[in-house]
């Protein structure tokens, strides 16, 4: 949610800073409706209160049979302006709620196209032998039973077992040991929300269709992000313990999968998958040290395990509308010859704060200021686990582990039985 006051006070410069990720006719017709709500909701608002002051003024006077009249007269007429008030606010929020956040200078206008690499890590692996797909490699070592994950469940699911049980496990145990000992405290929340908490992380209601949704309309979370958002909703924070850093565990469900094409096969692309996430509240001048933070966190995750990888910086239009700034770290799938995302670090300044009215302190003008979120995977496993299983297969089909894993597995290399 954006701030009605720069709305007002800077249009045009709102404008060209949602021009980089908007549509312009879409956005000139979204901020007239804004402004033309608003307009009504101040006029409303004046009305409303100038009858309650002159409610006030006669409760202090001796009632009499003309005075009780004109006070129930005025009740009914503060009565009827509420009523439209509320109706006013449904649409002023529908449409504040359909502006995405401003995206931050250094982010560019654009697309996908406009993505650019800001730093890679190690070379492509190369292999001196005819390389297995993700797939194959799971299958051949029975540490992934896919066909019985869709007669289970459906086509996006699948099953780990026995040594791919324990390296997804032991993929978590690495993710969350690295985040508490750097000060993020750990929780396993509810998968489950209101539509508030969802309405808070940004995902309403634009993305509702992309949610899974329950009888009660509650909603599977797409992403500890939506939990650890909502931790503090309705809050004033305490302005000395300010960054407060959090980290958590989860499964993510999302309804996106299904696609069959090459790059999705396997467990590229899925109805649940786990993740890590990293999540900071933040005062405003702080937020972009915690961005870089949070971008440096899941490198050194993925440097540990020795993969190649590569950061971008996500032009406007290509990042969740929620967002000033992300990045992606994308590892390599040989199999694929392409880069795939197992984190995205965002920075959402105030917008996901506003929704959710999370607030401090601020000492030097004792307002309650609007804190700034961010978060990030730290990291997701479903797209990690093929690259290991690629970027660390051997001639005879077996892989390697990763060093900073095998005290968690008990085991450095897993073999064809």
């Amino acid at each position: 949610m954006l701030d009605i006051n720069k709305i007002r006070e800077d249009q045009e410069g709102i404008k060209t800073a949602l021009l980089k990720r908007m549509d312009a006719d879409k956005l000139e017709t979204i901020l007239a409706q804004i402004l033309k709500f608003d307009e009504e909701r101040r006029d409303l608002i004046h009305k409303t209160e100038e009858l309650k002051a002159e409610r006030n003024k006669h409760s202090k006077t001796k009632p009499t049979p003309e005075i009780i009249a004109n006070m129930k007269e005025i009740g009914e007429k503060i009565k009827e302006i509420d009523t439209q008030l509320a109706e006013v606010d449904i649409k002023f929020n529908e449409a504040m709620s359909e502006l995405p956040n401003i995206p931050a200078e250094d982010v560019v206008a654009g697309g996908k196209e406009n993505n650019k690499i800001v730093k890679t890590y190690l070379e492509k692996p190369s292999f001196d032998f005819e390389p297995k797909d993700h797939v194959e490699l799971a299958t051949n070592l029975d540490i992934i039973d896919y066909e019985r994950g869709v007669k289970m469940s459906g086509n996006g699911f699948w099953i780990y077992k026995g040594q791919g049980a324990i390296l997804e496990w032991a993929l978590l145990s690495y993710f969350i040991e690295f985040h508490t000992r750097n000060g993020y405290q750990f929780m396993i929340p509810p998968f489950l929300l209101t539509e508030e908490s969802a309405y808070t992380s940004g995902h309403l209601p634009k993305f509702r269709e992309d949610l899974f949704w329950t009888q009660d309309k509650s909603c599977l979370n797409a992403t500890s992000e939506m939990m650890l958002g909502n931790y503090h909703r309705d809050e004033i924070l305490d302005e000395k313990l300010l960054p407060l850093k959090y980290c958590a565990y989860s499964a993510c469900f999302r309804r996106e999968a299904g696609s069959y094409r090459k790059e999705e096969r396997g467990m590229i692309r899925g109805h649940q998958f786990n993740k890590i996430e990293m999540f900071q509240f933040t005062k405003p001048e702080e937020s972009a040290k915690a961005f870089d933070e949070l971008v440096e966190n899941a490198e050194k995750l993925v440097e540990g395990l020795g993969l190649h990888y590569q950061t971008t910086l996500l032009a406007a239009g290509d990042a969740s509308a929620a967002m000033r700034k992300t990045k992606d770290i994308e590892v390599w799938i040989p199999s694929m010859a392409v880069y795939k995302e197992v984190s995205s670090a965002s920075n959402a300044g105030d917008y996901q704060a506003r929704r959710g009215n999370v607030r401090y302190k601020n000492p030097d003008t004792d307002k309650n200021e609007f804190v700034h979120t961010l978060n990030a995977s730290g990291l997701a496993t479903s797209r990690l686990f093929p690259a290991i299983l690629e970027q660390f297969q051997q001639a005879d089909g077996s892989i390697k582990i990763p060093a900073v894993l095998q005290k968690f597995t008990g085991f450095d290399v897993i073999l064809k039985k």
